[in-house]
């Protein structure tokens, strides 16, 4: 374009210089060896530019002819170059695309047509031709070559970084990151995997310096950096917690002025002023993060910050929390939280539930279901708010490459990228399905509240009745007594280890009516499928019994009053009763019988 305009002008420049002359005439006279020579100006002029033009043409075909066989050559070497470039361009785009037969025949054709130290391109195509075709050491002789030259010595370095950590030796890998990172910091590959390396050492200071020189070579951008930093600081923090608190606070206060909403950094700086007794200044690290971000962790450090705090103080603490970020999820829950271990269920309901409505998830119903627990006890109600919870999303937790954590960690265990871990929900819940799990759908199909259930049970207690004793008859000298040993009761000869009775007259013993049996209440507990007889005395006052021999004293023999009616009279004292036998007492021979039915 510039040729075209230099051309432009300097024709219009001709042009108004003929022009010029045209206008102004005149003649112009020549004397040379004695001859005049008269022409005009216009004539002298256009004889001088068409000599020029002459000239210059003359000198061009001169030159042309002079150096006719080096531009012969040189087109010639031209045009073996452009075809040796054509090669090694579609060498390099065949092994890329993994075409190892066509990347072979172009690298032959390259290193025909060019030299290589001419192009040093030709070492990386036989090496990516080496590769493809599984040979390994040439391919990685050929990286050794090029980390020799100084002008491959970058791309030979990681040609040998990638192989080493394709063959598992991470530490030759580290080495080769380590030199490239050395004598080139720009490098973002190298740069970063000597940073990832001194994360996972451990080595905190090392990879905060490397991290500057990465930021002063603009390798990675000012927020990023800061970002990084923030990171390491805080790693750094949390591992010297436990041995020295104060310069812990240090770093985390110096991670946080780089990184204001960094929650890890603002909880060990808060750990740290309460080792001290110093709760102003953690609440004063905890509520502007909180504002920024809030997180359950804050809040239950928040709360919980003085020991000896009680329920009630706790609730306010918490709703302090929310007063700084009102209507959010995680400030509802933690006074929902609050209230329940206050005991003012109506509060830590409500506040539950506005939790839900603005984002349903499985922590917010389990709670629901521990206030029904803790107020109620109805299980209908809690195995409600509980099968809500399994079909509600998952709790946000800490994240990186799909591990989760209960704890933040500044490099993941995967892949040791640093500052991987998110705050978000598992990736593992968008596979299930996606089910309406609102809070006031769960309200209203919540069921009511179940009445106690009251039972009734009766007691019965039998009441003695007070008789008045018989008199004492004494038997006369000269009565003949009768034995009554043949009519012992089956029920007094059952009794172990109980003496004989003796022998009684057959008036002492009244006959026997079969009616309802009476449970005999001076022994075992009583029989429930025995029916008491209403009004029925207990005992009866005893009756003598006259001796059967002389000189023997009378001995006293009670006799219930269902004996003396007729009535069977369970026994106790015994082997248990048979259930399917009935006793009864009858008068017939003097005998007592068992009925069974």
């Amino acid at each position: 374009m510039t040729r075209i305009v230099s051309f432009v002008v300097i024709v219009l420049l001709i042009a108004v210089g003929f022009a010029w002359l045209a206008d102004r005439p005149g003649v112009l006279a020549i004397t040379w060896q004695g001859q005049l020579i008269e022409m005009s100006l216009m004539v002298a002029a256009t004889i001088v530019a068409t000599l020029v033009a002459a000239i210059m043409l003359v000198w061009w075909m001169i030159s042309t002819l002079w150096n006719s066989p080096h531009m012969a050559r040189r087109y010639f070497r031209a045009r073996k170059r452009d075809r040796g470039y054509q090669a090694l361009s579609t060498g390099l785009i065949a092994a890329g695309a993994g075409n190892a037969l066509l990347a072979r025949k172009m690298t032959a054709r390259t290193q025909g047509l060019l030299s290589a130290d001419q192009e040093p391109l030709i070492h990386l195509l036989e090496a990516q031709a080496d590769l493809i075709e599984g040979k390994y050491d040439a391919a990685r002789r050929k990286f050794e070559a090029m980390a020799n030259d100084p002008e491959t010595r970058e791309l030979g370095l990681r040609g040998l970084y990638i192989e080493a950590r394709r063959q598992g030796a991470h530490e030759a890998a580290l080495q080769y990151a380590e030199d490239a990172a050395r004598n080139a910091p720009y490098l973002p590959w190298a740069a970063q995997a000597t940073l990832e390396s001194k994360c996972r050492s451990g080595e905190w200071d090392d990879a905060i310096r490397l991290l500057d020189q990465q930021k002063a070579a603009h390798v990675i951008e000012r927020g990023e950096a800061e970002r990084l930093k923030a990171v390491l600081l805080t790693a750094k923090a949390e591992e010297k917690f436990e041995s020295d608190p104060k310069a812990a606070r240090d770093d985390a206060k110096a991670a946080l002025k780089l990184s204001k909403a960094l929650v890890p950094a603002a909880l060990v700086a808060a750990k740290s002023y309460l080792r001290e007794d110093n709760l102003r200044k953690a609440a004063a690290v905890l509520e502007p993060v909180w504002r920024a971000e809030p997180h359950p962790q804050i809040a239950e450090l928040y709360v919980r910050a003085r020991s000896g705090d009680t329920a009630i103080d706790r609730l306010k603490r918490a709703e302090r929390l929310e007063s700084l970020k009102p209507n959010n999820i995680e400030s509802l829950f933690a006074v929902a939280q609050a209230a329940l271990a206050a005991q003012d269920f109506d509060k830590a309901r409500a506040k539950a539930q506005a939790a839900a409505r603005i984002a349903p998830r499985e922590s917010i119903f389990l709670l629901l279901a521990d206030i029904e627990e803790a107020e109620s006890g109805d299980q209908g109600r809690i195995r409600h708010w509980m099968a809500q919870a399994l079909r509600a999303p998952r709790d946000p937790a800490w994240v990186a490459d799909g591990i989760v954590s209960e704890k933040w960690h500044p490099v993941s265990p995967v892949s040791g990228r640093l500052d991987a871990f998110e705050w978000k929900a598992p990736f593992g819940q968008l596979e299930g399905p996606v089910e309406d799990v609102s809070v006031d759908t769960a309200l209203a199909s919540l069921p009511d509240v179940a009445q106690p259930e009251i039972r009734e049970r009766i007691i019965e207690i039998p009441v003695p009745v007070k008789t008045e004793p018989k008199p004492h008859i004494e038997p006369k000298a000269d009565a003949k007594i009768e034995p009554m040993s043949e009519i012992k009761p089956v029920i007094e000869a059952s009794k172990p280890k109980a003496p004989p009775a003796p022998a009684q007259s057959p008036q002492a013993v009244s006959p026997a009516k079969t009616e309802e049996p009476v449970p005999f209440f001076g022994g075992a507990p009583d029989d429930p499928g025995v029916k008491k007889a209403e009004g029925s005395p207990l005992v009866e006052p005893a009756k003598p019994v006259v001796p059967t021999s002389p000189g023997a004293k009378p001995s006293v023999q009670k006799t219930t009053a269902a004996e003396k009616e007729g009535e069977a009279v369970p026994f106790f004292g015994g082997l248990p009763d048979d259930p399917g036998v009935k006793k009864t007492s009858a008068a017939t021979d003097g005998k007592t019988r068992l009925n069974l039915f």
